[in-house]
């Protein structure tokens, strides 16, 4: 089992992305650091380095997730399974109300709750993205 992710692969899960973290949706124009090409399942838990096991993630969303497929959800305190982009639409477990990521199902909550969507450096990045419609 490998982890390398050829440059070609690398290319089309940004495409595939438009640029953006498929988590918390911000566009690699507005980070500091190049996002990153990461497994949905990780290579730990037996992920394969292929299309369908890829995602474009930004810095903060990909360190806080790690190699975790589950969490607490905070208000049902049930571990609940993280959003996966390449199997659960976004729009059915997240919606943006200016500028908060917020959950509108378990996996949404859950997902939200472990990668820090709203800290408040990362709402402010959005509310200002937003307020130029540069988000999301």
């Amino acid at each position: 089992m490998t982890s390398y992710i050829s440059n070609q692969l690398r290319q089309l899960v940004t495409v595939r992305a438009d640029g953006k973290c498929e988590y918390c949706l911000i566009h690699q124009d507005f980070s500091i650091y190049r996002h990153e090409v990461d497994h949905a399942t990780s290579v730990k838990y037996g992920g394969l380095s292929t299309e369908e096991n890829l995602v474009l993630a930004c810095l903060p969303c990909n360190r806080y997730k790690g190699s975790d497929l589950t969490s607490i959800d905070p208000i049902t305190k049930q571990i609940t399974v993280l959003f996966n982009p390449r199997l659960h639409e976004w729009n059915e477990h997240f919606q943006i109300d200016q500028g908060y990521i917020l959950g509108k199902t378990t996996i949404g909550r859950t997902t939200i709750f472990l990668l820090k969507l709203n800290e408040p450096k990362r709402l402010m990045i959005r509310q200002a993205l937003i307020l130029q419609k540069l988000y999301p």
